[in-house]
Parts: C-alpha cells; sequence; structure tokens
C-alpha cells in the first residue's frame, strides 16, 4: 500500500502546485490566456464546476464531491483485498491523488481550476483541463493495463496453444 499511498501524494502535490504556480503567480486568472508553445500547449484558465468538459455544470459541487469521495474509496479498498502489480498500485495512487486534487479544488474554490489548453494541426480545441485530469486518465488507463486475471490469461493462452497443436498433422 506504500506505494499506491505514495502516488496518491505525489499526483496530489504536483497538480495543486502546478495550478498555484500557473494560475496564481503567472496571473492567469487575471490574463485569461499564455501562449505556450503554440499550437500545441497554451494555458487558458477555466472553472470547471462539471464532471469533465463541463458537463453536469447544473449538478451541486456536494454530489461531485461525494461521487468522487466514494469512488476514491472504492478503489483504495479494492486494491487492500487485490493482489496486484506494483504498477497497478501506482495507477490507483494517481487516479485516486488527482481526484482528489480536484475535490480540494471544489472544497477551495467552488469548482476545479482547469487551464492546459492542447490543439493540432488545424483542429482548435475548446476544452481546458489540468494535471489532476492527465494523473486521473493515466491511473484509470494503468488499471485497465496492469490489473487482470493473470491466470485466466494463461488458461486462455494454454487451451489455443493446445487446440493448435491438435490441428497440425
Amino acid at each position: 500500500m506504500r506505494i499506491f499511498i505514495l502516488s496518491g501524494i505525489a499526483a496530489f502535490f504536483v497538480d495543486q502546485l502546478s495550478k498555484y504556480l500557473v494560475i496564481h503567480s503567472m496571473e492567469l486568472a487575471r490574463v485569461r490566456a499564455i501562449d505556450v508553445w503554440p499550437p500545441l500547449l497554451n494555458f487558458r484558465y477555466g472553472e470547471n464546476r462539471g464532471i469533465n468538459f463541463g458537463l453536469g455544470g447544473d449538478m451541486s459541487q456536494w454530489v461531485l464531491i461525494v461521487l468522487a469521495l466514494v469512488i476514491c474509496a472504492a478503489v483504495t479498498i479494492w486494491l487492500a483485498r487485490t493482489k496486484v502489480s506494483v504498477w497497478a498500485r501506482i495507477s490507483a495512487g494517481l487516479l485516486v491523488g488527482g481526484a482528489l486534487a480536484n475535490v480540494a479544488d471544489r472544497l477551495i474554490y467552488g469548482y476545479v481550476l482547469d487551464f492546459l489548453n492542447m490543439s493540432c494541426c488545424g483542429i482548435v480545441n475548446p476544452f481546458v483541463f489540468n494535471v489532476a485530469d492527465v494523473f486521473i486518465f493515466a491511473g484509470a488507463m494503468g488499471l485497465i493495463l496492469f490489473t487482470g486475471d493473470k491466470d485466466r490469461a494463461k488458461t486462455g493462452a494454454a487451451k489455443r496453444a493446445a487446440r493448435d497443436n491438435k490441428s497440425e498433422p
């Protein structure tokens, strides 16, 4: 559980530090836009009152906070009861740390602070996100990639190999 906790704490603090530096120190809240490496990376100030990309913006912030906390608790309980790889534990930590960082925003500001905007190849992306969102996405993808029933996968491979051997003359 140690690596899960450490990766969660790291994700939380990296997100909060990035928001402080970009939004407050660089005064993005005042200037609203900073071109960093256009069009690939830009800072655009955003206040996300919804779930993702502003969806569900009319939902109560308390509902979103409780939902995030329930998901974090479920992932933590599942992780405590399941034997998974170190990469799966890191992934779970990133997901939970990112989710808790966004919960902290909702408690402090009443919304999630977003500032990253990426566009490319003539396609202008109107959405903004934050570092916590990157951690949540990476954590979810890691859980998909690094968890699963390895015995079932081995059994399936063994069955396929046996079937293939039978079909050979």
